[in-house]
């Protein structure tokens, strides 16, 4: 199993805004590719950038599912999200692995 992490700052007067857009739009599009078993959003509560810090993540049962994403569906995802938050976040990813 493997945990995909997108790690986004955005701007506060966007959050609000960016966080709606994630529940409604962003996750829910991330889900029906049907290549990951769950996934979570998350608040960092002591984040020490400007803005607000949120992490998506998302549960991959093997990495042919992680990579099919990356090929497939992630480069439209990602142009969707700087399309409509364009110089108002900033994020990073990061992929882990389960071990016990």
């Amino acid at each position: 199993m493997l945990l995909y992490n997108v790690t986004t700052i955005i701007e506060d007067n966007s959050a609000d805004r960016w966080l709606q857009w994630m529940q409604e739009i962003h996750i829910p599009q991330v889900m029906q590719t049907g290549l990951f078993v769950s996934n979570r959003l998350l608040k960092v509560v002591d984040s020490p950038n400007e803005g607000v810090t949120y992490c998506a993540q998302y549960i991959a049962e093997n990495m042919d599912n992680y990579l099919a994403y990356q090929d497939n569906f992630a480069p439209a995802l990602l142009a969707e999200v700087n399309e409509n938050f364009k110089n108002q976040q900033v994020s990073f990813t990061s992929l882990m692995e389960y071990i016990a």
